[in-house]
């Protein structure tokens, strides 16, 4: 009996959470390796952008609110969606057709770009801030569980209770529909195949008369999907404050990085590692050592590697030693 409350326990506070997590930071980290690998710079403006689709997300979902309009027991801000994501795709475009155009047709060095990408997070960073407030926005309605600790316990009879929170299997569900659109898109479709042959030889794509604009115009819509979607499930899932998106930059780029840059399928991969090495290293496992361990060897300490607040050292880790011994990434992606 022990044994299965230390497995819920774990799922509870390790898997569950883990796999949410990991989920928003893949879908954020696949926006961040299509901008790398397509448009050959690493875009430091992705977290903002993240911020910015949700903020649209949120605003509207506000809207819907106000007439009554809603989803039943899922979100309303899951309605809200795609005009987020129409809203996100048209400024990434104006975006890319104000700024980047101008860099990208000089062909400056993938520094400029990033330097440039720095100004444009800032700009949006602050436009967040101005229109929605710099504070905790809360958006979420709906059924707030799939299934609660105290209904778990009294089907199961265990003194742990597994809470799965409905924010955390809309993530998981859209994650993966996301995931498998997107990889039938990048292999299947006419525009998808000339977006990786303009990513594996921009000359020979170039050659083979392939038209440049259209893959960065579809390759901007792309990103301005994923960072909407992975801002609002991340903002759904915790809460939305303009300034912990600029913090998340940093387990998304990591994510991207240790996978492979330019690799999608190692960005998901990445996205997965960092958010358990996360959760891992950050949770107190007391709990879970009490129910495997004899009472005399059970810690009297939270045993607890880091604090929460220390959760994105473990990525800025992470990523230190990838560059170090693998800049390429588990699935040999283009060097950093």
């Amino acid at each position: 009996m022990d044994s299965l409350n230390a497995i819920v326990a774990l799922a509870n506070f390790v898997l569950v959470p883990g796999i949410a997590y990991g989920a928003q930071l893949a879908l954020g980290a696949l926006g961040v390796t299509l901008i790398y690998g397509i448009l050959r710079f690493s875009n430091f403006a992705h977290g903002d952008t993240m911020a910015f689709g949700t903020m649209f997300v949120i605003l509207i979902t506000w809207g819907f609110q106000s007439v009554g309009i809603s989803a039943g027991p899922l979100p309303t801000a899951l309605l809200a969606l795609p005009f987020g994501i129409i809203l996100t795709g048209l400024v990434l475009l104006g975006t890319d057709r104000v700024v980047y155009r101008f860099y990208r047709r000089t062909r400056v060095k993938p520094v400029v770009f990033v330097m440039v990408s720095l100004g444009v997070m800032f700009i949006m960073n602050g436009l967040t801030r101005f229109i929605i407030g710099p504070g905790d926005q809360r958006f979420a309605d709906g059924e707030r569980f799939l299934i609660s600790a105290r209904d778990f316990k009294e089907m199961t009879g265990l003194k742990e209770g597994l809470a799965i929170k409905t924010t955390q299997g809309i993530t998981v569900i859209t994650a993966i529909v996301v995931v498998a659109i997107l990889f039938w898109f990048l292999n299947r479709t006419r525009t998808g195949k000339s977006m990786r042959a303009f990513s594996d030889n921009e000359d020979l794509a170039l050659l083979s008369g392939i038209n440049p604009e259209r893959v960065v115009m579809y390759t901007w819509l792309i990103v301005a999907a994923l960072a909407t979607i992975a801002g609002t499930l991340y903002g759904l899932d915790k809460s939305f404050k303009p300034f912990t998106y600029f913090q998340l930059l940093l387990p998304i780029f990591a994510a991207a990085i240790v996978g492979g840059l330019g690799s999608p399928l190692g960005a998901i991969a990445g996205g997965f590692l960092i958010a358990f090495a996360e959760v891992t290293v950050t949770y107190a496992w007391k709990k879970v050592a009490t129910y495997v361990l004899p009472e005399a060897l059970a810690p009297d300490g939270l045993a607890q590697l880091l604090s929460t607040d220390y959760k994105f050292a473990v990525s800025f880790a992470i990523l230190i030693i990838v560059l170090l011994f693998k800049p390429t990434g588990l699935f040999k992606g283009k060097s950093v």
